[in-house]
């Protein structure tokens, strides 16, 4: 992986995050697909390195939004039962994302079944990256009211925001999101503030997601094959938007180069692609030549 020249890494990596399928990569890029997969693996353990390092020890009184999207690994849960040589992580897989409201940094994400086990690993590494009482808005999901309980003990402002939805008709099922029609929040623990309790920034956050990577669109065959390569990509994406690409929502009117960690105070300029992939070299094993073979002398 060494031998390709750092501007063609950048260029490869900068292109699977913009959403671009592994064999379009390949083809635009001349390399072979097993070439594409070593980076993108190199490439997300660096940035899970970078992530556990820099997105800890957050300070102040943070408002953080948590919602779940859903994607699947190899088939659909239902069809997983007759999918040929399906691996054990086939089926339904949910990204569970943490982002605080004032900076659009992502503290947090865990990639597993939408149960409380998943749940409670996600709120436990959650907690551990913060250093003051937080308020946390989730939507109606009843493992998380445990989770926080058990990842916070107590120390935390807590509100749920319980959506309804209306039934589409037959034909709109498939294609069509249930229609909200009404909408409920309320306070699990604490004393949140019902008036800036919401999930609507992690939702928008969740839309960027699908469409800055292309195994998460919907009703196409774009979806992961393996669970490695699925945490993978989804590592490399949150690293490019917390470190690298500046964020819309935070700049202000003296700099417009604004990223995530630079508003929560956890950077102070935007990282670079090219930085990563230094990162990947410090990382990689050192090369062993072989030694000159002496034959042994046979008494």
């Amino acid at each position: 992986m060494n031998k390709l020249p750092t501007a063609k890494r950048v260029q490869i990596i900068h292109m699977l995050v913009e959403g671009m399928s592994m064999r379009a990569v390949t083809r635009i890029a001349g390399v072979s697909i097993n070439t594409v997969v070593k980076l993108l693996v190199d490439a997300a353990d660096a940035a899970v390195a970078y992530h556990e390092e820099r997105v800890r020890g957050i300070k102040g009184r943070r408002e953080i939004q948590c919602d779940e999207a859903w994607s699947f690994i190899y088939a659909k849960e239902k069809r997983v039962p007759y999918a040929k040589a399906a691996p054990p992580e086939a089926g339904d897989a949910w990204t569970f994302v943490a982002l605080d409201s004032a900076s659009k940094l992502v503290i947090s994400y865990v990639v597993g079944p939408r149960d409380g086990g998943t749940a409670m690993a996600f709120m436990d590494d959650l907690a551990d990256r913060i250093t003051d009482r937080p308020q946390i808005s989730t939507d109606g999901l009843k493992a998380y009211r445990e989770a926080v309980d058990y990842a916070f003990g107590g120390d935390v402002d807590f509100a749920q925001i319980i959506k309804e939805y209306g039934k589409n008709n037959q034909d709109d099922r498939k294609y069509s999101p249930a229609t909200c029609i009404g909408m409920e929040k309320v306070v699990v623990q604490g004393s949140p503030d019902l008036d800036t309790a919401n999930t609507s920034y992690v939702e928008r956050q969740n839309l960027s997601m699908r469409m800055g990577m292309r195994r998460f669109t919907r009703l196409t065959n774009a979806f992961s094959k393996r669970l490695e390569r699925h945490c993978a990509m989804l590592a490399l994406y949150f690293h490019v938007y917390n470190h690298v690409k500046p964020h819309g929502a935070v700049r202000t009117k003296l700099n417009n180069q604004i990223t995530p960690a630079m508003a929560a105070g956890i950077a102070d300029r935007p990282a670079t692609l090219e930085e990563l992939i230094a990162l990947i070299d410090k990382r990689a094993p050192g090369v062993r030549y072989a030694r000159t073979y002496k034959k042994r002398k046979v008494k």
